[in-house]
């Protein structure tokens, strides 16, 4: 099985698309990418929008490729509706646009639809099933909260197995904090994870201390009780400049703990979180709009 992370926050942009290649299949998942809209009272740098246009050709191009499109939810970072094209003949495994949402995803849900109405080969809603595609088994969980809670609504995580392979891909969970986003990894008992990690840059206003603590045990919980071989940690997480001493423990298991940039071989690039750093070392004087951002 091949796993290759096309857009990332440790490569410079708000994103988890992934392709994945196995003997039988090529799924790209969550094929979209965004800035946030203010970090450190300020708009996205230039830079950020120069990667940004970088990772959204990447992902049009790995998309192209790809046999089944899977969108774990409504959230601009994870799912474009304004290229429906990319969906043209292919298998779209989405997470169900009416059921166990919230409001703003349902509305979101509901446009994806129309923009891409009679275009996918076959649409499928994915929550809690499996889908075979040769030897390859696609296994999602049921929906499960993004975050702690209902407020932002609820995404599926993905487990893609071939033969003793098995990877699983956590979409946003911002943690694990809860039993249900943890046991589904536990239970898939993987060798890579692809977790989007606490939502530690809002510590203390949008994300509990507790919350971080419970999300260190429950990181701990699946590196000790699975096979995983490879844990991938970025997204939400890599928008912290302190990233690793938050998960200082993790880092004590002696596992392979990687963000998608390391993963791939290079650098971190978190230009999010170095924003305001980007800004005092190339000043941009005029206000840039802005455009695919997360909200």
């Amino acid at each position: 099985m091949k796993i290759v992370p096309i857009a990332a926050d440790s490569l410079g942009t708000r994103s988890m698309a992934t392709f994945v290649e196995t003997a039988d299949c090529r799924i790209c998942i969550d094929p979209a990418v965004s800035l946030g809209p203010l970090r450190y009272g300020l708009p996205p740098h230039p830079a950020e929008y120069q990667r940004m246009d970088e990772h959204w050709e990447s992902i049009k191009k790995y998309a192209k490729k790809a046999d089944v499109l899977i969108l774990t939810h409504y959230h601009y970072d994870h799912h474009d509706p304004n290229f429906p094209r990319m969906y043209d003949g292919k298998s779209v495994l989405i997470k169900h646009p009416a059921e166990n949402i919230n409001r703003s995803q349902k509305g979101r849900a509901g446009f994806f639809l129309k923009q891409i109405e009679g275009m996918p080969e076959k649409l499928e809603y994915a929550d809690g099933r499996e889908f075979s595609f040769g030897k390859t088994t696609i296994r999602f969980s049921d929906a499960v909260f993004h975050g702690t809670g209902s407020r932002l609504g609820y995404v599926v995580e993905v487990s893609i197995r071939e033969g003793k392979e098995c990877f699983v891909f956590t979409s946003d969970v911002e943690g694990p904090n809860t039993e249900e986003q943890t046991e589904f990894i536990i239970r898939e008992n993987p060798d890579v994870v692809y977790l989007d990690g606490p939502l530690s840059y809002m510590l203390g206003y949008r994300y509990s201390h507790e919350s971080m603590a419970l999300a260190v045990d429950n990181i701990l919980r699946i590196l000790n009780e699975t096979d995983v071989e490879t844990l991938i940690i970025d997204h939400h997480f890599l928008r912290d400049l302190k990233w690793k001493e938050r998960i200082a423990k993790v880092f004590e298991t002696g596992k392979k703990v990687l963000t998608a940039a390391e993963f791939l071989g290079i650098g971190n690039e978190m230009l999010e979180a170095r924003r305001r750093e980007l800004f005092k070392e190339n000043p941009v004087h005029k206000s840039v709009p802005l455009r695919h951002v997360e909200e």
